[in-house]
């Protein structure tokens, strides 16, 4: 199991000083035939991490109906990571910008006239809850704290 710290000196993997280099792949952008080849010419750059964001939108377009199969295959992504030798900062939002309308929050979220976005509102963070729940069962396995290769997360992006 890998653990990544932090102190005012640096990053440290397994008590040992870590540089993270990474680089971004979205695998929801790339075609699941393809993400190996790009996997290796990332990890050939020298990157030893890549960072992905996961797309709220995309795997869950239907309130409650949950897509992670071929191109939003995240676990399989994360599997490939790993038998390349990449550590992956798993991205998750649930807002991430990277150029999708409404920042990757599905649609369905302005069905609620009462709903506040991006906040502490009950409503929101119960649409959240649910979204992460679902998210995290396919990539639980493959957190660092379970011998996996996700060695760092960063919720929600750009935010104030």
């Amino acid at each position: 199991m890998s653990r990544l710290e932090f102190d005012a000196k640096g990053f440290y993997l397994d008590k040992k000083p870590f540089t993270i280099v990474s680089g971004t792949i979205h695998y929801f952008r790339v075609v699941p035939g393809y993400w190996e080849d790009r996997l290796k010419k990332l990890r050939a750059c020298g990157f030893n991490t890549v960072e992905t964001y996961t797309c709220w939108n995309l795997h869950e377009r239907k309130e409650g109906e949950f897509d992670f199969s071929g191109m939003l295959d995240l676990a399989k992504f994360i599997r490939t990571a790993q038998e390349l030798g990449l550590y992956v900062i798993l991205r998750p939002g649930p807002y991430i910008c990277a150029e999708f309308d409404f920042g990757g929050l599905p649609s369905w979220l302005l069905t609620d006239p009462k709903m506040h976005l991006r906040c502490n509102d009950p409503r929101f963070l119960q649409k959240v809850s649910n979204y992460y729940r679902r998210l995290f069962e396919e990539v639980r396995p493959y957190l660092a704290e379970n011998g996996g290769n996700i060695i760092a997360v960063q919720v929600e992006n750009e935010y104030g």
